[in-house]
């Protein structure tokens, strides 16, 4: 019998923890939902990812007026996700701040990932009729970024490719405490459908270079400890290294995209099965990776067409 395609067999309400993991600093996480971070400042906020819909963040925001009267100037976009930045016009931000690469990528596929992520997560897009549209950042940037909020400090940096090639993460110096979006999971299986396998290994060194006292990841449990931090970036390069390596062999013995599931399976399955949404993850990113180790660099756009296709190939 084949699966529930992606995500949707699962439409069960996920309980929410809005919890302060540093001074002013809170972690909005849902059972292996996609997270947002909250950074208070002295005279306003930084919300880190939006959300996939505006009624979604709706529930950041009223979390938000609970703790603080001070607004919300700024939204910070991880990556292009659809899941993650749909919801950005609930916001009345001020700024809407990206990396270059994900200004760019939105350019290229963002109205395809919607569609994309739209079949794959329908749970996930409460009241969708309610995105006014692409979400386009209004402030872009290379390498590094400074905004203060107020007095405080938060440094936002491109430390290379990962998750997709624009990720971004959140630094606040005062507190040593770090916002990853889904460069670093905890307890979740990476998606890597848009990934830089090669290179996010490379970028997870630089997170932990940053020697974070606790860390907000993209899907997964608020991290408060450096130990759990330190557990959460070797889950994360062991994951993409497991799943990297097997499609490598695989293609280098000329093996077929099925035949290097099956062999993706057998290596992942016994360490990473019970993580949330690894079944759905599976094939789309054993797909990518037997792209990359074909010579692949820039990841091909995911349609809800091709989603669909891949899907009854290895799963079917």
């Amino acid at each position: 019998m084949s699966k529930s395609f992606a995500s949707t067999g699962d439409m069960s309400k996920k309980n929410v923890t809005f919890a302060e993991i540093g001074p002013d600093l809170y972690a909005y996480t849902a059972e292996g939902d996609p997270n947002s971070g909250v950074i208070v400042g002295e005279d306003c906020c930084m919300v880190i990812d939006a959300q996939a819909t505006p009624a979604m963040a709706s529930d950041v925001i009223a979390r938000v007026a609970k703790i603080t009267d001070k607004p919300i100037r700024y939204v910070v976009l991880t990556h292009y996700h659809a899941v993650r930045v749909l919801g950005a016009s609930a916001y009345d931000a001020h700024g809407v701040i990206a990396s270059d690469a994900t200004y760019r990528l939105i350019e290229e596929r963002g109205q395809q990932d919607w569609e994309s992520e739209f079949g794959r997560f329908p749970r996930l897009f409460q009241d969708a009729e309610s995105i006014p549209g692409l979400t386009w950042p209004n402030l872009v940037f290379g390498e590094e970024l400074t905004v203060f909020l107020g007095k405080r400090e938060v440094k936002l940096y491109h430390l290379g490719a990962g998750h997709t090639a624009g990720d971004i993460v959140a630094w606040v110096p005062d507190a040593q405490v770090m916002f990853s979006g889904d460069l670093v999971e905890f307890h979740s299986a990476c998606y890597c459908g848009d990934a830089h396998l090669r290179d996010w290994p490379g970028t997870l060194d630089m997170i932990r270079g940053f020697d974070p006292k606790a860390l907000v990841p993209g899907r997964g449990d608020a991290l408060t400890n450096r130990a759990t931090v330190h557990e959460a970036i070797a889950m994360t390069r062991d994951f993409v290294s497991s799943l990297y390596t097997t499609a490598e062999l695989s293609v280098a013995r000329g093996r077929s995209l099925k035949e290097t599931y099956q062999e993706a399976r057998a290596v992942m399955d016994p360490k990473f099965a019970d993580f949330a949404i690894y079944e759905h993850c599976q094939p789309f990113n054993v797909a990518r990776a037997f792209d990359e180790a074909s010579g692949i660099d820039h990841p091909v756009i995911w349609t809800a067409e091709r989603d669909r296709e891949m899907w009854a190939a290895l799963q079917g």
